[in-house]
C-alpha cells in the first residue's frame, strides 16, 4: 500500500482498490499461517526466511517511493537515498553488468535524465538485495536454520514437492537448488534481453509513472534475490537430510551382522 499512500496525485479510488488488495493478501496470509496442513506459502514453518524476503520487498518499495516522493516534495530524507541510489547505480554502471542492462532497457531516444532514473533506482534497488542477501547467507552459517525452531516438516513447508517421487531425496533438491541459484544469477541479463528482443525498448513515457517505476525494478531485483534464498534454502536441507542419513548408519563393528 505504500506507494499509494504516500505518493501524491493517487485518486481516491485507486487508494481503495489497492486497501481492498492488500485486505485479501494479508487475510490469504493469516489463514495460510494459521493451517494445519500445506497450502500455497513455502517454509511456512521455517523462519525467518519468508520473514527475510518480506523485508527485502519492503525496504525496497519503500526506498523507491521515498524517491519520488522527494521528486515533488523533497525533504532531508529523500535527499540522502536518492543521493545513496545515484551512487550506487553509478558505481554499478560498468560494461555488461545488471545496472547497465537495466538502463539500456529504454528506448535510444530516452534522455540523459530518464536513464539516471531508471539507474538510479535499479542500483539501489541492486544495492538493497545484496545486502540482504549477505545477512541472509551469514544468518544461515551462523545458525541451525531450519532446525532452529524444532522439527523441519518437509511436506508442510515444501508443499509443492513430492519426496515420493523422482529418485532420490537429496539428488533432487540439490538439483532444484542449483537451477534456483543459475536462475537467480541469470534473470536480471534475461530480462532486459527480452525487452530488446520483443521490441524497441521500453517507453520512457510508461516508466513516468512513479509507481510502474517502482514496481518494474522491486519486481526486477526481489525475484532473482527470491530465487537465490530459495535455492541456498533447498540446498541446506539437502545437507541436513544427508548428515541426518549419515548419523543414522550403524558403525561397522564385530557385534553387528547385515539384516
Amino acid at each position: 500500500m505504500a506507494p499509494s499512500l504516500l505518493l501524491p496525485g493517487v485518486s481516491p479510488d485507486g487508494k481503495q482498490m489497492v486497501a481492498l488488495i492488500a485486505l485479501f493478501a494479508s487475510a490469504l496470509t493469516l489463514v495460510e499461517y494459521n493451517a494445519t496442513y500445506p497450502g500455497l506459502v513455502e517454509f511456512r514453518d521455517a523462519p525467518p526466511f519468508n520473514r527475510i524476503r518480506y523485508l527485502l520487498a519492503l525496504l525496497t518499495v519503500l526506498t523507491l517511493t521515498l524517491i519520488e516522493c522527494g521528486r515533488v516534495q523533497p525533504t532531508t530524507l529523500t535527499l540522502l537515498l536518492e543521493t545513496l541510489g545515484d551512487l550506487a547505480g553509478r558505481g554499478m554502471d560498468f560494461p555488461y553488468s545488471p545496472v547497465r542492462l537495466a538502463a539500456e532497457m529504454l528506448q535510444p531516444d530516452a534522455s540523459e535524465a530518464e536513464i539516471a532514473r531508471l539507474r538510479s533506482a535499479a542500483g539501489l534497488s541492486c544495492l538493497l538485495a545484496l545486502l540482504v542477501l549477505t545477512g541472509f547467507v551469514t544468518l544461515l552459517w551462523l545458525s541451525r536454520w531450519p532446525l532452529g525452531g524444532g522439527a523441519f516438516n518437509v511436506w508442510v513447508n515444501l508443499p509443492t514437492f513430492d519426496p515420493t517421487t523422482g529418485g532420490d531425496v537429496i539428488l533432487r533438491l540439490r538439483r532444484d537448488a542449483r537451477l534456483n541459484v543459475a536462475l537467480a544469477f541469470l534473470l536480471p541479463f534475461l530480462i532486459p534481453a527480452v525487452v530488446e528482443f520483443t521490441g524497441d525498448g521500453l517507453d520512457p513515457m510508461t516508466l513516468h509513472s512513479p509507481q510502474t517505476l517502482i514496481w518494474t525494478m522491486t519486481a526486477w531485483s526481489f525475484l532473482p534475490a527470491s530465487l537465490f534464498m530459495r535455492g541456498v534454502a533447498l540446498a541446506r536441507i539437502a545437507e541436513m537430510i544427508r548428515e541426518k542419513r549419515r548419523l543414522g548408519v550403524l558403525p561397522p563393528a564385530a557385534d553387528y551382522l547385515p539384516v
